[in-house]
């Protein structure tokens, strides 16, 4: 099997994130209810990982880093508990349904930018859609379906200068690309665990900025005050109602002390290399349309394509079925970006890339691609 999904999980792991997840499962208990060695240890595993969050996306205090199951759960929690009715929120079309549905429900009026043919944005559509009440810019580091991405520097100085939160999902960039939350002005980053930091599936945070108060979405057991009739206020446990996935984290641990050892830079060229390799292989074959701008290397890993008028599901099972390639054929959860696109019935073949991809296993994609095409 040829894995080319790592825009949706990272199926191929370090090898030292399942033995952490083993050794977990054996020697902790439940964060902050006890005072025996199993949840002293899972305490430790949980703040030792929520210092390597801090670190990694430039967050100074890592008591502001709260633990989630994923970005969904993430961006759920900042967007509800900053974004109410009365608000004017800028948002893109690039935008997956994990940002999308949460701001249709607050009821908050929206501008969406809108996306060229290339899936690229106009940055001087934030200055022409600000208003009296904008409160926020929600939006993606990177595209789940192209790739593209977005300034998030220029995002992070509009915000400062007028005054708005700036929440970033960074589900496709977190662990490939360098993000600095405070030199940015990012005010909450929302990021999952289980594909490019390269940890397991169920875990997730958000990192949330110093003059930033988030009320509680989920509110019960957090092991302290108990007999207060309100959820504490104080961060982390204000975002952490309820046992957390300590045997996740302790695998997400391993994964940030991969990623420090590795360099993120040293992974994100790799990425990139063999992105591009990828897209110089594929891009002139007859029938084929890639979705995107290549007009520079600095983009996820991700190379988007159609065959001809065949429907995106159809190319997706020929690849696995004839080739081992692992795709991913469909919407994406992102459906403006296909409406820019002219994409919404037959979908788009996502190959996605990560470390552990060989030139190998790229030329055997090129191949196939160019074999179906041919047919």
């Amino acid at each position: 099997m040829i894995y080319f999904d790592s825009a949706a999980t990272s199926f191929l792991k370090p090898d030292c994130v399942a033995q952490a997840v083993f050794e977990a499962m054996h020697t902790i208990g439940s964060v902050g209810r006890g005072a025996h060695q199993a949840t002293l240890s899972a305490s430790r595993v949980v703040y030792g990982c929520r210092e390597q969050a801090a670190e990694l996306f430039g967050l100074s205090d890592p008591q502001r880093m709260a633990f989630t199951k994923n970005s969904t759960e993430a961006l759920n929690i900042a967007i509800a508990g900053l974004v109410s009715p009365s608000d004017h929120v800028i948002t893109t079309a690039l935008e997956h349904n994990s940002v999308l549905r949460p701001l249709y429900r607050t009821g908050a009026e929206l501008s969406i930018l809108s996306a060229d043919q290339n899936g690229c944005i106009d940055y001087g559509d934030f200055a022409k859609n600000l208003r009296l009440n904008t409160k926020a810019v929600i939006c993606t580091h990177a595209s789940n379906v192209t790739g593209n991405l977005l300034n998030i520097g220029y995002i992070g100085a509009f915000c400062r200068a007028h005054g708005l939160l700036f929440i970033l999902d960074a589900s496709q960039t977190a662990g490939v690309f360098n993000i600095n939350m405070e030199q940015i002005g990012i005010s909450v980053l929302c990021f999952t665990g289980h594909k490019s930091l390269l940890g397991p599936q169920g875990t997730g945070g958000l990192c949330v900025a110093q003059d930033v108060i988030i009320p509680s979405l989920l509110v019960g057991g957090s092991g302290v005050h108990t007999f207060s009739k309100e959820h504490p206020h104080d961060m982390p446990t204000a975002l952490e109602a309820g046992t957390m996935n300590a045997h996740g984290i302790a695998g997400l641990s391993a994964a940030l002390a991969f990623l420090k050892e590795k360099g993120v830079d040293s992974l994100c060229a790799h990425e990139q290399y063999l992105a591009g390799r990828f897209y110089n292989g594929v891009k002139d074959i007859m029938g084929v349309r890639i979705y995107g701008d290549f007009s520079t290397p600095n983009r996820a890993a991700i190379v988007a394509l159609n065959l001809g008028d065949e429907d995106a599901g159809a190319v997706s099972d020929a690849l696995y079925e004839d080739y081992g390639i692992c795709t991913r054929a469909g919407g994406h959860c992102a459906p403006l970006m296909h409406e820019a696109f002219g994409t919404s019935r037959r979908g788009i073949v996502r190959f996605s890339f990560s470390p552990f991809n060989t030139e190998e296993e790229i030329n055997i994609g090129i191949k196939a691609v160019r074999e179906l095409a041919e047919e």
